[in-house]
């Protein structure tokens, strides 16, 4: 019987899960055995998961699971150096040359298990089956808003957290622009057009913000992009590949520029193809923006788990999307699962 064992997520301020108990049922129901690991922060309940007929776990025991179980979660694992016998299913971050992606593929070699990353399930035309990219753009477009806000005060912007919901987010991110007593910034997404574009472009327009939609015809000549100076806050919000030009150079931090924010949604700063070469590491939550010029401030926020800021929904939309690929669990060896580890075995060549 195909076993899929959902693990705690272990990094802070991670609180989202890959499936919801409609969806465990729902894979109970088709033969699969769900197990599921207790957890203090999950935004969804261990009791409605035990209602479903799931098997309960410890929290953080996945790596005593039986090597057959299929281990499930959203973000990286303990960076322990720990060889990884099972099958996982996560975002890896491993596949454009990280650092750290490469740490972990060792792992998988030294272990002879298999990644299945999240990034790269995809249908037959190539394109991914879920995605948490709505609400990535929704909840960075909001940071580099509050980052923008802070420049206001003469600060940097503080500390963020998670909320209940949007409505939480989007009242308490007006009061505090409207306490700025400053015009609406101006903003460019670059990605509009797509889900994480579109949660930047919606989150702006809901606080008053102009936003200029730029996509895949307005960045074909490859750059410069003088446009993007022009604006005072400008999201990234496309996923970086070989293709993919230089929005914001590292010239632009000494330019005559409007633009002092910068949210990268994508978050890419140690990959080979990173777009905005103005920074090279990721911020966090304790410390939301990166200040990279001061003359004037240039901001950049670049959060690589923005949508556990809004956990329920982005949650509850990411798991439906994935609910029909996971039904397949039982046939490995092709579909979305089979085309995944055949991206894994062309990475490990390398390894």
């Amino acid at each position: 019987m195909t076993h899929l064992w959902i693990r705690a997520e272990q990094r802070p301020n991670e609180d989202r899960v890959g499936l919801t108990p409609e969806g465990a049922k729902a894979l109970i129901d088709a033969g699969i055995r769900v197990t599921i690991e207790e957890s203090r922060v999950r935004c969804i309940g261990i009791e409605g998961y035990r209602e479903a007929g799931c098997d309960i776990a410890a929290e953080n025991s996945w790596p005593d699971a039986p090597l057959d179980a299929i281990i499930f979660g959203l973000k990286e694992l303990p960076e322990d150096g720990t060889p990884l016998p099972h099958k996982h299913i996560m975002f890896g971050h491993a596949f454009k040359g990280q650092f750290s992606g490469r740490a972990l593929l060792e792992r998988f070699k030294a272990g002879g298990g298999t990644l299945y990353d999240l990034e790269y399930l995809v249908n037959e035309n190539g394109r991914r089956v879920a995605a948490f990219g709505y609400w990535a753009g929704f909840a960075g477009a909001a940071v580099t808003l509050k980052s923008w806000a802070a420049q206001q005060r003469g600060e940097i912007c503080p500390e963020v957290g998670a909320y209940p919901g949007k409505d939480a987010l989007l009242s308490e991110l007006k009061d505090e622009l409207d306490a700025t007593g400053a015009d609406r910034p101006t903003a460019i997404v670059i990605g509009a057009l797509g889900r994480v574009g579109t949660g930047a472009s919606d989150l702006m327009e809901a606080m008053g913000v102009t936003v200029t939609k730029w996509d895949m015809a307005e960045t074909a000549h490859g750059g410069p992009f003088s446009e993007i100076l022009d604006h005072n806050l400008f999201i990234n919000c496309i996923l970086a590949g070989p293709q993919t030009p230089v929005f914001v150079p590292s010239a632009a931090k000494s330019a005559d520029r409007k633009l002092t924010a910068i949210g990268d949604v994508a978050c890419d700063p140690d990959s080979d193809y990173n777009p905005v070469p103005v920074y090279n590491k990721a911020t966090s939550w304790v410390a939301p923006a990166l200040r990279v010029a001061e003359d004037p401030v240039l901001d950049v926020m670049a959060i690589d788990n923005l949508p556990s800021m809004l956990p329920v929904e982005s949650s509850i939309d990411y798991a439906g999307q994935l609910l029909p690929s996971l039904l397949t669990l039982t046939d490995l060896n092709s579909g979305v699962w089979g085309r995944a580890e055949t991206t894994f075995r062309t990475h490990m060549k390398d390894i």
